[in-house]
């Protein structure tokens, strides 16, 4: 699947022992553009705890995606990610089969997100954030929290994970923008209706960072404290080379270690916004080629 950069093959299987070879072993198209890989990852499914990503690097001409494990089986030795093919890395992730080994899987990265009973939590997932969104819901479940989840999206084609999220939710909201399934509107919409009736003790949101950003923005003049989990550009994962770095309650924070969850009242929402279009014209001419079927 791999190639050295002078065009030969790099046989990953000749190198790799099968106990530690990460091979796809289920894969589901959950959409036209979200993609499901359940990968054997024996040594990150023991450890994996809810929020935490992995590093996959596709091929060697591949950029290093950071992904939010969406599901572990510590026993069956798997992880499984779910993603949507925006650009260049995750299309050429999408085109893996089952039987094909990721190049190279590290993890798991980032903290874990800080569960305990709260009280009252709701978890937020718009889009492929949803996929973010269920490990963590599951685990405040599990706390003892009574557990309200809201489901986001532009149009019931971007809706995941609908059944497990409502198996273990109290209640469960969905939304679409053009009112194709659930509630016509915005997750805000929904949140804000949650926060005027009162006993929301702490909001999770995962999820486009506009949307992120709005939800800050709802529950703030509310006082509940609300947690996001931000994706800025990133490319060790280990907080060596800094290109993560945000602005949190004035200090600078390295999402891959620090995060990924922050306090999204302290975060310096305008400088993530820059430095996520930083690389924008570069990531549309990658995604086009990677369209036109290229390798550079």
């Amino acid at each position: 699947m791999s190639n050295h950069a002078d065009g030969s093959v790099c046989n990953l299987a000749e190198l790799t022992p099968d106990s530690v070879r990460n091979t796809i072993v289920r894969k589901e198209r959950l959409s036209p553009v979200l993609t499901l890989l359940e990968i054997n990852a024996p040594l990150i499914a023991a450890s994996a705890r809810a929020g935490q990503f992995v590093m996959v690097w596709a091929g060697e001409r591949g950029e290093r995606l950071p992904l939010t494990i969406s599901d572990w089986d510590a026993k069956k030795g798997t992880i499984t990610i779910i993603f949507q093919e925006v650009g260049k890395g995750t299309i050429d992730l999408g085109r893996f089969n089952v039987g094909d080994d990721i190049p190279s899987l590290a993890g798991p990265l980032g903290r874990p997100t800080e569960i305990k009973n709260h009280g009252t939590a709701v978890v937020i997932g718009g889009g492929v954030g949803t996929a973010i969104a269920r490990p963590i819901a599951a685990a405040l479940k599990n706390a003892g929290n009574k557990l309200i989840t809201i489901i986001g999206a532009r149009d019931k084609s971007l809706i995941i994970l609908e059944k497990e999220m409502a198996a273990i939710a109290d209640r469960q909201i969905i939304t679409t923008d053009d009112g194709s399934q659930g509630r016509k509107g915005l997750v805000t919409d929904a949140l804000k209706d949650l926060l005027e009736a009162g006993g929301i003790d702490i909001v999770f949101a995962i999820g486009p960072m506009p949307m992120m950003r709005f939800v800050a923005k709802t529950t703030e003049p509310y006082g509940v404290k609300t947690i996001v989990s931000l994706d800025p550009i990133m490319i060790d994962g280990t907080g060596m080379c800094g290109g993560c770095r945000v602005t949190v309650g004035g200090k600078t924070m390295f999402t891959c270690v620090d995060g990924p969850d922050f306090d999204a009242h302290q975060v310096d929402w305008d400088e993530l916004k820059a430095r996520k279009a930083f690389y924008f014209p570069e990531e549309q001419a990658a995604k086009e080629d990677a369209l036109a079927g290229g390798s550079g």
